[in-house]
């Protein structure tokens, strides 16, 4: 397995109409790398936004899609995504108040 920092965990925010309507439950959703576990995305939040705390982590895998250019075949990069519910006495993620 590789050697990945906490900083490196944490790729962007997902920002779509559903995991905006989870952040009234203090659900986050993020693209992270692909090959971070729960536990270093839990670590990852907590470090990066002062005042966090994980309650859970949900990852998913995505499969990169095939993509066709005339006869050349090719396929996308994988991703893979964790939804990060915070506790109750957490504090709420600054990225996310604008929006």
């Amino acid at each position: 397995m590789a050697d990945i920092k906490y900083y490196d965990v944490i790729l962007k925010p997902v920002i779509t109409e559903k995991s905006m309507a989870a952040m009234g439950e203090k659900k986050y959703t993020f693209l992270v790398h692909t090959e971070a576990t729960k536990s270093q995305v839990k670590e990852a939040v907590e470090k990066m936004f002062a005042g966090t705390k994980v309650k859970s982590v949900n990852t998913m895998n995505s499969d990169g899609k095939n993509k066709r250019r005339g006869m050349v075949v090719g396929k996308t990069a994988k991703t893979k995504k964790a939804i990060v519910q915070l506790t109750a006495d957490s504090k709420e993620i600054e990225i996310f108040e604008g929006l």
